[in-house]
């Protein structure tokens, strides 16, 4: 396990995750923003042309490019069985219990033979510049350790510089999502680094969640 992680990592072009901004290696940036979907089937046919019309035009006056991905997982159920054992062993009315216990094993029992899919959309907006390089040569070397503090403190303001200029964009993002009727916001770092984790482990998280029967 230990070496595929290892693996992993090495190709995974993520420096680190600051402030809910992905870092890359190359010295780039990634926002992440996560949208909620629209049923456009509920819709009336005017309103499905209005809709689309308007997500093109958000698309059109974009001056930068951005990447739209849709994660498609199967729900765990099992926190909210979770939630309903606990729920139950508390209940006093017997009546009450006995039909808790029966919508568990119902919604247990659906679960395990129909697939439930739950659906995320991301937005990944971008902004890459130019990154501040450390000194060489000989003055490099005389002065070296200076020469570390103050590109310490150079990479520092090259990324507010960025984070400002991403931030922008990922406003942008946001009011043209709105305009078409989708709510969007920005990720955070916990928000971001569980969507990582559950993208190179689809499955690492099976069978954690134990149920009292």
């Amino acid at each position: 396990m230990a070496l595929n992680a290892k693996a992993t990592q090495e190709f995974m072009p993520i420096k680190e995750v600051r402030d809910g901004i992905v870092v890359l290696k190359d010295g780039g940036l990634r926002a992440i923003v996560l949208a909620n979907s629209i049923n456009l089937s509920l819709k009336s046919s005017e309103e499905q042309r209005a809709t689309i019309l308007q997500f093109q035009n958000f698309l059109n006056t974009l001056d930068f490019s951005v990447q739209i991905c849709a994660q498609s997982r199967r729900l765990d159920i099992r926190p909210y069985l979770f939630m309903l054992e606990g729920r139950m062993k508390v209940q006093n009315e017997t009546l009450l219990k006995l039909q808790t216990r029966e919508y568990i094993e119902f919604v247990r029992n659906f679960t395990e033979s129909v697939a439930i899919m739950t659906k995320s959309f991301f937005v990944v907006v971008p902004y890459t510049h130019t990154n501040f390089k450390q000194s060489t040569g000989v003055l490099g070397r005389l002065f070296g350790r200076r020469n570390k503090e103050e590109q310490k403190l150079a990479e520092q303001v090259d990324f507010e510089e960025k984070r400002s200029q991403l931030e922008q964009r990922v406003s942008v993002i946001e009011q043209g999502l709105g305009r078409c009727g989708i709510n969007s916001a920005q990720l955070g770092t916990e928000e971001v680094v569980e969507m990582f984790y559950k993208v190179f482990n689809p499955g690492e998280l099976e069978g954690k969640i134990k149920l009292e029967g």
